[in-house]
């Protein structure tokens, strides 16, 4: 049944000059957002990936020629405190890519230096050890950023128009679970999901 409303979903929508993104969106019910414990911001690696590669920096010292080699940008220690003086060149570096890591012993100094512009952004670093960095990049180019705060829906990118259904599936049916899993009444708390491209209509999707 999911299949088919996937289907349904991307049979509704005009075909255009892009790419379209999958959003899932997940509307909830009976749930207190102002208590802290209800809220959450976490990665999630999805199983099929998201159908496009991710951007990532990486501050790099110890891990500088391994990064070299995973990274689209790598940033020295020694670049750190002068790049954090170019606020301009930071936002738009926090625009540019999707994910920041940075080694474990450099973020006292991200976060005092570059902090201030990251941080509201959603974009601090994830910390990583000092070697052996290959397998975390590789999982941060299939995760998205799952979001509940102040509102009760969720809407995450899950895949692309070109993915094969089967995976949009995948994915999907992947993300719901996981976000029932974090609920407190679990599926109680859910009142509606749904799937649309970028451009074309929610169609409901019938998860158990």
């Amino acid at each position: 049944m999911i299949l088919e409303n996937i289907q349904e979903a991307k049979k509704s929508s005009k075909k255009r000059k892009f790419n379209q993104t999958w959003d899932l969106i997940v509307t909830l019910s009976g749930i207190d957002l102002k208590k802290p414990e209800n809220r959450f911001n976490v990665e999630f690696a999805l199983p099929e990936g998201r159908g496009k590669e991710f951007k990532i920096a990486i501050f790099a010292d110890a891990v500088f020629a391994e990064a070299k080699k995973l990274a689209d940008y790598v940033i020295r220690k020694n670049e750190i405190e002068p790049l954090a003086k170019d606020k301009k060149k930071v936002k738009k570096l926090a625009k540019e890519y999707d994910w920041f890591l940075a080694e474990a012993p450099l973020m006292p100094l991200i976060g005092k230096t570059l902090g201030p512009v990251l941080a509201p952004r959603g974009k601090m670093p994830k910390p990583v050890p000092p070697k052996g960095i290959e397998p975390i990049v590789q999982l941060i180019k299939r995760s998205i950023r799952i979001t509940l705060k102040t509102s009760p829906v969720i809407q995450i990118p899950i895949g692309t128009e070109d993915m094969p259904d089967e995976n949009v599936m995948k994915n999907a049916e992947a993300v719901y679970n996981f976000i029932k899993d974090k609920l407190p009444k679990g599926r109680t708390n859910i009142r509606n999901v749904f799937i649309k491209l970028t451009m074309g209509k929610p169609v409901k999707l019938e998860m158990k």
